[in-house]
């Protein structure tokens, strides 16, 4: 491979006259310029940015661990952190840990190796000591779709965060529910352990309280992942209930999860929303084109990713001033045809 002093040679310049060219432009004549950049066509040459990284000390990568690449909220959150990141001349790195707390572990060993100039996360375990490793050794993290209030813990590990209220969200879906004469609800969502779910959770029972109605109203569904999948098991095993402890709504931890609820139940004769009522989360572009729109709680995915993605490179900077922020943003029912008055099952569904 051609190095830079190659360059030199078939211009005809110093070395230093060819790194300016790269570097500098500005400071060389133009005819030299043409000379150095028709060398550089001629050689193939291309820079070592992790060699010349590595001499400034200053990488021009920022990375974005999210939580499950098949799930469009996390894209269209990485396109927000994207549109930053290339104002600024940067190189986004997208690692999916796939709900892999061991993956996700991984890649955070491999960015520190590489001396990222900051890390984003949307994390499988937030108690992991790589995670708390990152900000000791100089590289900022920000934490995605998870907002730490101004608390000790957070101000201890230097992050900043940026979310949406899950708990607000989890009662605003189901005080909708409640509102339209729902009181046997299922709350579908997992792995438990993710902090998005169980905040979700901790909401509909808030909501499911202030209404007045029993703890046992609320029938929790764990689910292994957050997929369409996952919500198709979840519909076989609502229509496996018998008809007394059936729910007449479903509000689902995510989109996708409610997609699949909506696809099953449709396959084995369950109209919805007239025999079941549907509430996802997240408002995806899925979420207005399916075949009945859904209902769902809106989050901000785009400015989620943009206001993260700033937050970053303003601790990058090392601007002088700088403290750690915990951007929350407000979440929003987005009405739709998934969702009425329950009127009773008008099929006999199936539970396979």
């Amino acid at each position: 491979m051609a190095g830079i002093k190659d360059v030199a040679r078939r211009a005809g310049v110093s070395v230093g006259t060819a790194s300016n060219v790269l570097n500098r432009p500005h400071l060389v004549r133009p005819e030299t310029r043409a000379r150095v950049e028709a060398a550089i066509a001629e050689l193939g040459f291309v820079l070592n940015q992790p060699a010349r990284q590595l001499r400034s000390g200053s990488s021009t990568t920022i990375a974005y661990v999210l939580l499950d690449a098949r799930n469009p909220f996390f894209t269209d959150v990485a396109r927000g952190i994207e549109e930053v990141a290339s104002t600024e001349n940067l190189t986004l790195f997208l690692c999916n840990s796939d709900l892999d707390p061991r993956r996700e572990a991984q890649y955070l060993d491999q960015l520190l190796m590489q001396r990222v100039r900051g890390v984003l996360i949307t994390a499988v375990d937030y108690t992991n000591e790589r995670l708390r490793a990152l900000p000791a050794n100089g590289v900022p993290v920000v934490l995605v779709d998870r907002v730490y209030d101004a608390t000790v813990e957070a101000a201890e590990d230097g992050w900043c965060s940026v979310g949406v209220h899950d708990v607000e969200g989890g009662h605003v879906a189901v005080t909708h529910l409640v509102e339209r004469g729902h009181r046997r609800i299922a709350y579908a969502g997992g792995p438990m352990r993710t902090p998005q779910v169980a905040d979700r959770l901790a909401g509909a029972r808030r909501a499911m309280e202030d209404a007045g109605l029993d703890d046992d109203q609320l029938t929790v569904l764990p689910t292994s992942a957050l997929t369409v999948e996952e919500g198709r098991r979840v519909s076989q095993r609502i229509l496996g209930l018998p008809a007394r402890r059936r729910p007449t709504a479903v509000f689902c931890a995510n989109d996708l999860l409610a997609l699949g609820v909506l696809q099953h139940m449709t396959q084995n004769g369950v109209a919805i929303p007239e025999a079941m009522s549907l509430v996802g989360y997240d408002d995806i572009e899925y979420a207005a084109a399916a075949a009945v729109a859904l209902t769902s709680v809106h989050q901000p995915r785009h400015e989620i990713g943009r206001t993260a993605a700033q937050l970053l490179l303003e601790e990058a900077a090392g601007r002088e001033g700088h403290q750690h922020r915990h951007v929350e943003f407000s979440p929003e029912l987005v009405v739709r045809a998934s969702t009425a008055a329950p009127r009773g099952l008008r099929a006999t569904p199936t539970a396979g």
